[in-house]
């Protein structure tokens, strides 16, 4: 294996996904990685046997509250991966399944689900609270692994052109100025935007749709969905690309190509 494909896809309930034909688009694009957010299912009822099926190995991290956030890993049996970890030792994210990690070499893969601060201030300060705890985390990580990639929906849009109507949303949670803000802290600490690295000024690619106005059928999306790596790999990324047209869920894949 000469390079390493990986996909991040929100899928916005695993068992849901999985009835839309998930398994089918995974055996028809077989890639190396597929890591997933919002599987919104206890380990236990999600249908694995189904990965197992077609060559992949399953590591899940479910939320305590039921149908609920939770994230989720499915790896091609003949990738070669350890150290897998669920959640990143703080009680109130573990709880809720943010994150999972796992290391294929000597590459760290980490999988999250970053807070939503849509449904109110409460949840707008945890989401906040998330990010500083994240970032303190990633950089943890970065003293002992330098080759890191960040994967998730970071329910954030980092610039302008990652999102449909900058200026109607620019109150919006998701958008706000110190939201952006910390995707640039992150950016300027060693971390690539994969998808802007390869697509610097690409326009009207989003990740993400409303389920409202016949949002996604018109276009009007927002890229919250990230594959960031540390600069340190930024030798080894070969394609980023967005799978608008894939649908299983109210966001659509995310793509990278690594070389190893």
């Amino acid at each position: 294996m000469k390079s390493l494909e990986i996909i991040s896809y929100n899928v916005n309930g695993i068992r849901s996904a999985v009835s839309k034909g998930l398994i089918d688009w995974i055996k028809t694009t077989n890639h190396d990685v597929y890591l997933f957010q919002e599987i919104k299912a206890n380990e236990l009822d999600i249908p694995s046997e189904h990965f197992h099926e077609i060559g992949f190995q399953t590591h899940w991290f479910s939320a305590q509250k039921k149908g609920y956030s939770g994230v989720g890993i499915a790896i091609k049996n003949e990738v070669l991966h350890d150290n897998v970890v669920k959640g990143m030792d703080i009680h109130q994210y573990d709880f809720e399944g943010r994150l999972i990690r796992l290391d294929i070499g000597d590459i760290t893969i980490i999988n999250s689900y970053f807070p939503s601060g849509s449904s109110g201030d409460e949840r707008q300060q945890v989401k906040m609270a998330y990010l500083d705890d994240m970032y303190k985390y990633i950089h943890d990580i970065k003293q002992d692994s330098q080759k890191i990639i960040l994967a998730g929906d970071y329910n954030i849009c980092h610039t302008e052109i990652d999102i449909h109507d900058p200026k109607g949303n620019k109150n919006s949670s998701g958008f706000l100025p110190e939201e952006r803000e910390w995707m640039s802290k992150l950016f300027n600490s060693g971390f690539i935007d994969t998808f802007r690295h390869v697509h610097p000024s690409l326009l009207h690619h989003y990740s993400w749709w409303s389920n409202r106005a016949n949002a996604r059928g018109n276009n009007k999306g927002w890229r919250i969905d990230y594959l960031v790596t540390t600069k340190e790999m930024e030798q080894q990324i070969e394609d980023a690309k967005i799978f608008m047209d894939v649908k299983h869920s109210d966001h659509c894949p995310i793509y990278l190509k690594i070389s190893i």
